[in-house]
C-alpha cells in the first residue's frame, strides 16, 4: 500500500455539511470525494496536523477503501493495518485501543487485536485511545484509524460534560452564521455551559464584548470554569439574570441562543411564553444591521413567533444526531435578521 491509496475522511454532524465545506475551504483544504455525512481530502502528514485545528468536523480519520481490506486480508498483512497507525502514532499519546468490526470475536479480528497489543503495547479497551475500524462499504470495504485520541469535538477547555450542553462543533456552526468577521458585540442569552461564547471568543479576536446571562446558578458556575479552563476570562463575562426581567445590558451586533426546552426550563415555566419574551427582549436589544441565530429543538414553537414578530428568517439548517441515551434529535439553526 502506497501514500497514495490513503484518504482523510473527516466526519461530521448532519446537516453541517455547508458549515463544513466552507470551513474547509477557508483553510486552504482540498475536498476529493464526499460521502453521507463525510468528506475526504487527500493524505499528507501536513494534513494530518490540519485537520486537528478543524472546529466543525466531529472525528478525523485516516482510511483506504477497495475490496482488498477485510477481516481476512488484514489479518494476514498486518502491516498494511500497521502502516496506518504509525503515521498516527506520531501525533498523540495513546495508551489503549479498540476494533470495530463485525465479528469482533472471530480467530480474524483476534488476530489483529494482538498485533496492535503486541506491536505498540497498547490494551485493549471499550473506551479507547486508538480507535480502529474495518467496515463494509458499497465500494467493499474501509479500514481506517481515528486521528486523534478523542473526537476533534471533544474540547479541551470543557472541564465537565454538562447535560445537555451543546455540541462545541455544533456552536461553531452558530457562530458561523453570524458574520462576527464584523461584529463587536456578542450577546449569549440562555449560556449554560459557555459553549457559544469560548467558541467566539477563540474564533474571532475582533470581538470586544462576549456577555452572557443564565438564571442557573449551577450553569454559570460551570460556565465560568470552562472559561477560565479556555483562558478567555478577561474577555467573556456571563451574569446570573432571568429574560423576563428584561436585563438592560446595551445594544449587541450579534445575539444567539441554545433555547432551554422540554425538561431543561423550570417548573412551571411556559415554553412558549419563554419564547416570546425572549424574542420581544431580541428586538429592542440587537442593531439595526445585526443578526440572531437561534439553535432549537423546539422550532414548531418559535417558527410562528418569529413570523408576528419584526425578524425575518434568512436561513434555517435542519440537523439530526443522536444523543448519549440513543435518541434521535432533529434540532435547527434558525438565522434572523431585523425586517
Amino acid at each position: 500500500m502506497n501514500d497514495s491509496e490513503m484518504k482523510i475522511k473527516l466526519s461530521y454532524i448532519t446537516g453541517l455539511k455547508p458549515v463544513v465545506l466552507d470551513e474547509l475551504k477557508r483553510l486552504s483544504f482540498e475536498v476529493i470525494g464526499e460521502d453521507s455525512d463525510s468528506v475526504f481530502i487527500e493524505f499528507s502528514e501536513n494534513n494530518i496536523q490540519g485537520v486537528k485545528k478543524i472546529r466543525s468536523i466531529a472525528r478525523a480519520y485516516l482510511i483506504v477503501q477497495g475490496n482488498t481490506y477485510h477481516p481476512t486480508y488484514i489479518s494476514n498483512h498486518k502491516s498494511v493495518l500497521g502502516s496506518l497507525i504509525d503515521i498516527v502514532f506520531k501525533g498523540d499519546d495513546f495508551k489503549t485501543f479498540k476494533i470495530s468490526c463485525a465479528g469482533s470475536d472471530s480467530a480474524e479480528v483476534r488476530s489483529i487485536a494482538r498485533y496492535i497489543g503486541d506491536t505498540y503495547k497498547l490494551d485493549e479497551n471499550e473506551e479507547a485511545d486508538l480507535k480502529v475500524h474495518i467496515i463494509k462499504i458499497d465500494s467493499g470495504w474501509e479500514m481506517g484509524v481515528q486521528v486523534t485520541p478523542r473526537p476533534l469535538s471533544v474540547r479541551d477547555y470543557r472541564v465537565v460534560n454538562m447535560s445537555g450542553a451543546m455540541d462545541p462543533t455544533i456552536a461553531y456552526a452558530v457562530n458561523s452564521f453570524c458574520n462576527l468577521d464584523s461584529a463587536h458585540s456578542y450577546l449569549n442569552i440562555f449560556s449554560g455551559s459557555a459553549t457559544l461564547l469560548i467558541e467566539a471568543g477563540q474564533c474571532y479576536p475582533n470581538l470586544n464584548k462576549l456577555l452572557g446571562f443564565d438564571n442557573e446558578k449551577k450553569h454559570l458556575s460551570l460556565s465560568i470554569q470552562n472559561i477560565k479552563k479556555a483562558g478567555l476570562i478577561e474577555r467573556v463575562q456571563v451574569k446570573e439574570m432571568d429574560i423576563f426581567d428584561k436585563p438592560d445590558l446595551g445594544k449587541f451586533d450579534v445575539i444567539v441562543s441554545d433555547l432551554p426546552f422540554g425538561m431543561s426550563i423550570s417548573k412551571g415555566e411556559n415554553l412558549e411564553e419563554l419564547y416570546e419574551t425572549f424574542i420581544q427582549y431580541c428586538e429592542g436589544v440587537l442593531n439595526t444591521t445585526g443578526r440572531l441565530v437561534i439553535y432549537t429543538s423546539e422550532y414548531e414553537i418559535i417558527e410562528p413567533i418569529l413570523l408576528k414578530s419584526k425578524f425575518k428568517v434568512v436561513r434555517s439548517l435542519q440537523l439530526k444526531f443522536i444523543t448519549n441515551v440513543d435518541a434521535y434529535l432533529r434540532p435547527k439553526i434558525i438565522v434572523c435578521e431585523l425586517k
